[in-house]
């Protein structure tokens, strides 16, 4: 075996690891950490596909901000694990279900599946002709421009209703009201105290 083929089983092996460690972790900041492990180890893949660019996307998008958040969110937050584990019990035999029929659906894809050896893709450019990132700008902003900005949209409204759905007016949290502050009567804002030698206020 080359090189190239060392590396591309150490990372397909390590991505694999990573994504079991993810579900079988008990701790959820070990799992974040897994995840780590696994996009990484997706990047190196890119990487000798010859995709840098995604690979670096993959690196600094998910991995410097996505992961990194949910750590963040995961160490910050106290969570009762005894209690989610008690309700994760409680749906054991749906989840059992959804993952069996996972697997017969990824059982179905790979029985069917050929190789696509031969097959001339006529939207991308030639390989030796532009670099990858060139080629990928070329087809997104170019092509399928459309869709690309429909896919946008799509995400905006997804992140508009999840904040619409989740917000909740609190009255026990205290709000600044600007009008209040600057109208303010400054005579009225101060009281000044007498206070004697010896004694409190």
């Amino acid at each position: 075996m080359n090189m190239g083929e060392v590396a591309f089983w150490l990372f397909a092996l390590s991505a694999v690891a990573g994504g079991l460690m993810v579900v079988l972790a008990r701790n959820p900041v070990h799992s974040v950490l897994w995840l780590i492990l696994a996009f990484l180890s997706s990047a190196g893949l890119f990487v000798l596909l010859g995709a840098e660019f995604v690979a670096m996307l993959l690196v600094i998008v998910y991995v410097g901000a996505v992961a990194v958040l949910f750590l963040f969110v995961v160490m910050m937050l106290d969570i009762d694990f005894a209690a989610l584990k008690g309700e994760m019990a409680r749906f054991m035999p749906l989840g059992l279900l959804i993952g069996l029929v996972i697997l017969m659906q990824l059982g179905i894809a790979f029985g069917a599946w050929t190789s696509g050896e031969g097959v001339v893709l006529n939207d991308a450019p030639a390989a030796g002709e532009v670099e990858n990132t060139r080629a990928l700008g070329l087809i997104l902003y170019d092509r399928y421009f459309y869709l690309f900005q429909t896919a946008g949209l799509i995400l905006l409204v997804a992140m508009i209703g999840a904040i619409v759905l989740t917000l909740r007016h609190r009255k026990d949290v205290k709000r600044q009201d600007v009008l209040a502050q600057m109208w303010r009567d400054p005579q009225k804002a101060m009281e000044l105290k007498d206070v004697k030698p010896g004694q409190g206020l």
